[in-house]
């Protein structure tokens, strides 16, 4: 039978958890009562780099309504170090506190007053020591060491072969070349250089970092987290108790926002030991300026070159980078090689050497962010190009569609063909943003293009279930986040198995309901969970098909699923179907069982289920990294600024972003998505930047650090799409929501280099930064 057209994908239908969250009926960790539990609290250091001497904790032990205080050295039940790259982060400072805010002690009381008083009555003793908080500090020969000695490996197969630099703070190096790039500098007509900074950056998510533990009379643990790695969360706790995967639980609520600041352990390791020692549940909820101390994004220093031909051509790129990956390893080295691996952008570019290396300093760890270190270096590339577009005399744009690699066309020997049309978006945005037309008085236009490798190898697995009413719940482990997970794979099973919305339910993740699903993050839940639950759910289809099949007698091509039904052809019924009943002369009518009738052939009157799984595995290959791209992420940005050059104030008027996502499969949820990318990429541009002094955070605040508001964004913000069905998840569809971040601060800087004649190398682009630059350009 004819393949019927779409009717959920494709579609802005609503979020299937819209009331919840509406009528506040959404509940999240920290609206979680378990009966017993206590409430616990943190002490952290105030030092950026110093020896804990002594821990008193017996004044907060004796106080009324405590059940716990721990410092670093009751750890020794356990193994109390925990880390996705390397297991260099205690659960709580052993010895030696590395930067401003760590936890040193803990406490768990009857009420968050008590722990709170509690708390004031822990007494610790700091011998204090050297600190580097930048990246030159850190990497000045003989300069003060983070960490001493080698830590142990975290928990990836692929990180483990990975060490420090001994007697250095580099905790790990990671190179790429192919061809010559020095013998193709040497030779190009031209050559553009120049270093670029990015800033540390708060992730800023609504919900801060929050876990729930308890631990049963059978020495199981249940873990109710906010987190983004349910499965890897797993891991670690089993790790640290020596307990078999099966005893660890975690079960995900509804999630504030991540933006990478949920993925790993973060609170539930400290929530899961002072749960064992109160021997009750334990809520461990951070606050918002404890937010600012748990985990943000690796700042980076960035030098790159790029070699051109006469024409424009690009020739070679060679690029060294430096991240700032705060005191703990985090799951920095994997930022630094996926990041610098894709270096070069969406470029044709035969000639390339990159260096980058992640570096400790003390301060707050740096980890998983939005665009995951991309963004850090399209800053300086596309930058650059526009450099280059200048010297020789060239269209920004047309420069860049020169060089961007085609569609199906390889970025590197062995990895995936690139799978998006950037010429396309290029085109859409500069046709939005009017490139070609005079920019208004007092306005200049920018724009920016770029290229992100989603996680690879990349996991996914998912279950279907078809109830004996004809109702289906999915389970997958994929977290909804606020990007409307749920909602697109509710979609997908609708459409495979033809059904309504209504009549689909998604279970939250839980590792002891939900199969295992690698992490919610690099823009991955609709391609590649997406792709489990449609495989899932085909599985349950062609269960439904053979059922009917045998039963009337057909082949199962003449069967097509409609409306909670199966339907066989009229021309065909077989001798128990539809055709081989009709009487002579009459025309056959078309043979309908809906799914409670197919399963109840199949089970019988008791009741029973069709249950269908779903596996994404593609394992490693050749590809540079050992794991070919599972798709790529396209994305281009076009900006129209003004400027007061009175007072250096930087607005942007006007934005289009274009991404590529192959097919959308929520159009509206994407558009949000995609404008909250955009927005919160205009914070780093404009305003965001934790600053240290001393070694101390001094804007650690909600009132103190900057991020969007409301009047913020552009008065004109469109986000557009292309669509060419060709990306690897359902439907032709591929992960968006992360790559319209990335142009935006070359999208800006360079409208503003047009518009003023100002090259900024260091973001944020403050008022001040701005000002001085003015007054520099005007000086001569």
């Amino acid at each position: 039978m004819s393949a019927r057209p779409l009717r959920h994908v494709g579609r802005s239908v609503p979020r299937v958890d819209a009331l919840e969250k509406v009528t506040g009926r959404a509940r999240y960790v920290t609206d979680l009562v378990v009966p017993g539990m206590a409430h616990a609290k943190v002490r952290r250091s105030p030092h950026p780099h110093a020896r804990v001497v002594h821990v008193d904790l017996s004044r907060a032990r004796a106080l009324p309504g405590v059940f716990a205080a721990l410092g670093g050295a009751d750890l020794t039940w356990c193994d109390p170090y925990c880390g996705p790259a390397f297991r260099d982060r205690p659960v709580l400072a052993i010895d030696v506190a590395r930067y401003e805010g760590e936890p040193v002690a803990a406490v768990a009381a009857v009420d968050e007053a008590t722990a709170a008083e509690a708390l004031d009555l822990v007494r610790v003793d700091y011998e204090a020591l050297p600190a580097v908080i930048s990246l030159e500090e850190a990497l000045r020969p003989g300069a003060p060491l983070v960490h001493v000695g080698e830590p142990l490996a975290g928990h990836f197969a692929d990180l483990a072969s990975l060490r420090p630099e001994r007697g250095t703070n580099v905790c790990h190096r990671f190179s790429y070349a192919r061809g010559d790039a020095a013998a193709a500098l040497a030779g190009a007509h031209l050559v553009v250089e120049d270093a670029f900074e990015f800033p540390r950056v708060q992730h800023y998510a609504m919900e801060p970092n929050a876990a729930v533990a308890a631990w049963d009379e059978t020495g199981g643990l249940t873990v109710w987290a906010g987190t983004q790695n349910p499965y890897s969360v797993r891991v670690e706790l089993a790790k640290m108790f020596g307990a078999p995967l099966s005893r660890i639980r975690i079960v995900v609520p509804h999630l504030g926002g991540g933006f990478g600041s949920k993925t790993y352990a973060k609170l539930e390791p400290l929530a899961a030991v002072l749960a064992r020692a109160a021997g009750r549940p334990v809520r461990l909820a951070a606050s918002a300026a404890e937010a600012f101390q748990t985990v943000r994004r690796c700042g980076a220093r960035v030098r790159v070159r790029v070699g051109l031909a006469r024409d424009g051509t690009l020739q070679a790129v060679e690029c060294r980078a430096d991240y700032d990956m705060g005191a703990y390893a985090d799951i920095g080295p994997r930022v630094v090689q996926k990041a610098t691996y894709t270096a070069t952008g969406p470029y044709r570019v035969p000639h390339v050497a990159l260096d980058a290396r992640a570096v400790y300093t003390n301060t707050t760890p740096g980890g998983a962010f939005r665009g995951f270190g991309v963004p850090q270096l399209a800053w300086a590339l596309e930058s650059l190009l526009d450099v280059a577009a200048d010297r020789l005399d060239r269209d920004p744009v047309d420069l860049r569609r020169q060089n961007f690699l085609a569609h199906g066309e390889e970025f590197a020997p062995g990895d995936t063909p690139i799978d998006g049309k950037f010429e396309e978006s290029l085109g859409r945005a500069a046709e939005a943003i009017r490139w070609t037309a005079a920019a208004p008085a007092g306005r200049g236009r920018g724009v920016s293009a770029m290229l992100k490798a989603s996680i690879a190898p990349s996991v996914s697995e998912a279950i279907v279930r078809l109830h004996a009413d004809g109702s289906v719940t999915v389970l997958a482990s994929t977290v909804e986040m606020g990007q409307g997970a749920r909602t697109a794979l509710a979609q997908i099973a609708a459409e495979v198995l033809a059904v309504g919305m209504d009549r689909v339910g998604v279970a939250p993740a839980d590792t002891a309901v939900t199969p295992y699903d690698q992490t919610t993050s690099s823009s991955r839940s609709t391609t590649l969970t997406g792709r489990a639950v449609q495989e899932a759910a085909a599985d349950v289809r062609e269960q439904l098909l053979r059922i009917v099949a045998d039963h009337l007698g057909v082949p199962a091509r003449r069967l097509a699923l409609d409306d909670g039904a199966v339907t066989v052809d009229a021309a065909d019924g077989g001798p128990g179907g539809a055709a081989g009943q009709a009487g002579a002369g009459a025309a056959p009518p078309a043979r309908r069982l809906a799914y409670p009738e197919v399963l109840a052939l199949r089970f019988g009157m008791s009741g029973g289920e069709l249950i269908g799984r779903g596996v994404v595995a593609p394992g490693r290959t050749r590809a540079p990294l050992g794991g070919s791209t599972p798709f790529w992420e396209v994305a281009v940005g076009a900006a129209e600024v003004s400027l007061d050059e009175a007072t250096g104030a930087l607005t942007v008027e006007r934005y289009v972003s274009v991404a590529d996502v192959g097919r959308a499969v929520n159009p509206l949820i994407l558009e949000g998505q995609d404008e909250g990318a955009v927005v919160q990429g205009l914070g780093h541009t404009l305003f965001e930047e934790m600053t240290y002094a001393d070694g101390h955070l001094l804007n650690g605040t909600l009132l103190a650090y900057r991020v969007p508001r409301a009047d913020d964004v552009p008065a004109a913000l469109e986000c557009r799409f292309t669509e060419n069905g060709d990306g690897s998840g359902p439907f032709g569809a591929k992960g968006a929501g992360e790559g319209s971040l990335i142009p935006v601060s070359p999208a800006v800087g360079n409208a503003l280099a047009r518009l003023a004649g100002i090259r900024l190398r260091e973001l944020p682009l403050s008022p001040e930064r701005v000002w001085r630059a003015l007054r520099a350009r005007r000086r001569g």
